[in-house]
């Protein structure tokens, strides 16, 4: 599976059931000790001949460099026919949990699509709160090429936005970790203690919160 290209076999099967408009929907910085969970929505003209070579280079964000990642949001945008974002802060993912966050972030990010869809293809995640057909599926982000195009605009809108963060709460090396748990992160917050995005609940912080 992981030396597989996405493709749009599930979506061209939504579309011949009458689904005209799917989006591929994805998260990032799930497991993060810090920022805001995101979410994106793609949703890709499956009518167009050429779609699967304009983005042959799309993969699941993971299997690509940053500088990839980066190249490919443009492509993107300029093909898909929506693209929405969404996201769950810190504090939201301590007060409901991550995955009540992620879902949140999910809505969010669908409800930015600028016209209606019809139907979802999403990695992993259900979202009985959307009241929109939707197929779930594991690792959708490696087999569904709107999936896996989500999953790279939710990725580089979030490493851009904890780059950011690093200017604001220095010394914690957000640019280079985005918040997740690398040695550096922890001797930081041993050193200065968490900072407001944070996730407190998250077990190694709330272990330093503790001891502190």
């Amino acid at each position: 599976m992981r030396d597989r290209a996405p493709d749009l076999s599930e979506e061209y099967r939504l579309r011949d059931a009458g689904y005209l408009r799917v989006a591929g929907v994805d998260e990032a910085g799930r497991g993060a000790w810090a920022g805001p969970v995101y979410a994106a929505a793609v949703v890709l003209p499956l009518d167009r001949p050429d779609l699967a070579a304009v983005l042959s280079a799309v993969r699941d964000s993971k299997q690509l460099t940053p500088a990839r990642r980066e190249a490919l949001l443009p492509v993107i945008r300029a093909v898909a026919l929506g693209v929405g974002i969404g996201r769950a802060e810190a504090a939201e993912i301590d007060a409901q949990g991550i995955v009540p966050a992620t879902r949140l972030a999910m809505a969010r990010a669908i409800s930015q699509l600028g016209e209606a869809v019809d139907a979802l293809l999403i990695d992993f995640i259900r979202l009985p709160e959307v009241s929109l057909p939707q197929r779930s599926l594991p690792k959708a982000d490696m087999r569904c090429l709107s999936v896996a195009a989500a999953s790279i605009v939710a990725k580089v809108t979030r490493d851009r936005v904890m780059v950011a963060l690093d200017s604001h709460y220095p010394g914690y090396d957000f640019a280079g970790n985005k918040g997740y748990g690398t040695r550096r992160h922890r001797e930081a917050l041993r050193r200065l203690g968490p900072a407001p995005v944070h996730r407190r609940t998250w077990r190694p912080i709330r272990e330093m919160e503790a001891c502190g």
